[in-house]
Protein backbone atom coordinates (compact mmCIF):
# COMPACT_ATOMS: atom_id res chain seq x y z
CA UNK A 1 0.00 0.00 0.00
CA UNK A 2 1.42 3.30 -0.71
CA UNK A 3 1.53 6.41 1.22
CA UNK A 4 -2.10 8.57 1.37
CA UNK A 5 -0.17 11.56 1.35
CA UNK A 6 1.24 10.72 -1.80
CA UNK A 7 -0.50 12.12 -4.55
CA UNK A 8 0.46 13.00 -8.72
CA UNK A 9 -0.09 16.09 -10.51
CA UNK A 10 0.53 17.53 -13.70
CA UNK A 11 0.83 21.01 -12.62
CA UNK A 12 2.03 22.87 -9.94
CA UNK A 13 4.32 26.03 -8.15
CA UNK A 14 3.32 27.54 -11.33
CA UNK A 15 4.47 25.29 -13.92
CA UNK A 16 2.96 22.39 -16.20
CA UNK A 17 4.74 18.75 -16.61
CA UNK A 18 4.12 16.34 -19.52
CA UNK A 19 4.41 13.44 -17.26
CA UNK A 20 2.75 13.38 -13.15
CA UNK A 21 5.15 14.40 -10.70
CA UNK A 22 5.19 13.03 -6.67
CA UNK A 23 3.38 15.42 -4.75
CA UNK A 24 3.60 15.29 -1.09
CA UNK A 25 0.41 16.54 0.90
CA UNK A 26 2.04 16.64 4.05
CA UNK A 27 4.95 18.70 2.75
CA UNK A 28 2.99 21.04 0.12
CA UNK A 29 5.53 20.15 -2.60
CA UNK A 30 6.85 17.73 -4.96
CA UNK A 31 9.03 15.04 -3.89
CA UNK A 32 12.58 13.84 -5.32
CA UNK A 33 11.95 10.33 -7.35
CA UNK A 34 13.38 8.23 -4.51
CA UNK A 35 11.56 10.07 -1.91
CA UNK A 36 8.55 9.11 -3.77
CA UNK A 37 10.11 5.04 -3.98
CA UNK A 38 9.71 5.36 -0.48
CA UNK A 39 6.21 6.65 -0.61
CA UNK A 40 5.42 3.77 -2.73
CA UNK A 41 6.51 0.99 -1.05
CA UNK A 42 9.20 0.02 -3.41
CA UNK A 43 12.65 -1.74 -2.73
CA UNK A 44 11.57 -3.44 0.07
CA UNK A 45 11.14 0.02 1.90
CA UNK A 46 7.77 1.17 3.73
CA UNK A 47 6.70 4.26 3.79
CA UNK A 48 5.33 3.74 7.68
CA UNK A 49 8.76 2.65 8.53
CA UNK A 50 11.37 4.49 6.69
CA UNK A 51 9.70 7.92 5.99
CA UNK A 52 10.09 10.27 8.69
CA UNK A 53 7.42 13.24 6.90
CA UNK A 54 4.65 10.11 7.01
CA UNK A 55 5.62 9.20 10.78
CA UNK A 56 5.55 12.82 12.14
CA UNK A 57 2.20 13.53 10.57
CA UNK A 58 0.80 10.41 11.58
CA UNK A 59 1.76 11.08 15.11
CA UNK A 60 1.18 14.82 15.34
CA UNK A 61 4.70 16.50 15.49
CA UNK A 62 4.15 19.92 13.96
CA UNK A 63 1.21 20.82 14.22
Amino acid sequence: MSCPHLEYRQEGDGRTFDEPRAYCTVTDGFVQPMRADVCNDRYDLDHAEHCEIYRDAESGVGE
